[in-house]
């Protein structure tokens, strides 16, 4: 397998990975949508802790909520974080993709001077 091949691969699977973070994105904002609306279906006058309201009479309905909205939240905070690692991956191979691309065309360019010059050096 060649450096291109080998790159071309891994930036193929950066890419994959990034939008695997977008999709763990949106799984963790349905989540936290749902936790909210939970609370607002199950009380008619629910409390409020900043701007997410909880259910107080209901210690079951608190724990449902509070699940929803803490598993929602890690994973939209973690979607964000492998979506950016996978898109700092993606770059790097993309970068050296294009750097073993030059060398190869470098090489090939050496190759044909140097064979030019023997030729001439033969004959």
């Amino acid at each position: 397998m060649s450096a291109q091949d080998y790159f071309h691969e891994k930036a193929g699977e950066s890419r994959h990975n990034e939008l695997l973070g977008y999709v763990m994105f949106l799984a963790g904002s349905v989540f936290f949508v749902g936790g909210i609306l939970s609370a607002l279906s199950i009380s008619g006058d629910p409390s409020w802790f900043l701007l997410i309201p909880y259910v107080s009479g209901s210690t079951q309905a608190l724990y449902l909520e509070v699940a929803f909205l803490v598993t929602g939240l890690s994973m939209m905070l973690g979607g964000i974080a492998f979506g950016l690692y996978s898109n700092r991956d993606r770059s790097l191979y993309m970068r050296e993709l294009c750097e073993a691309r030059n060398s190869d065309k470098l090489l090939i360019d050496f190759r044909a001077k140097n064979g030019s010059a023997i030729k001439k050096k033969n004959h």
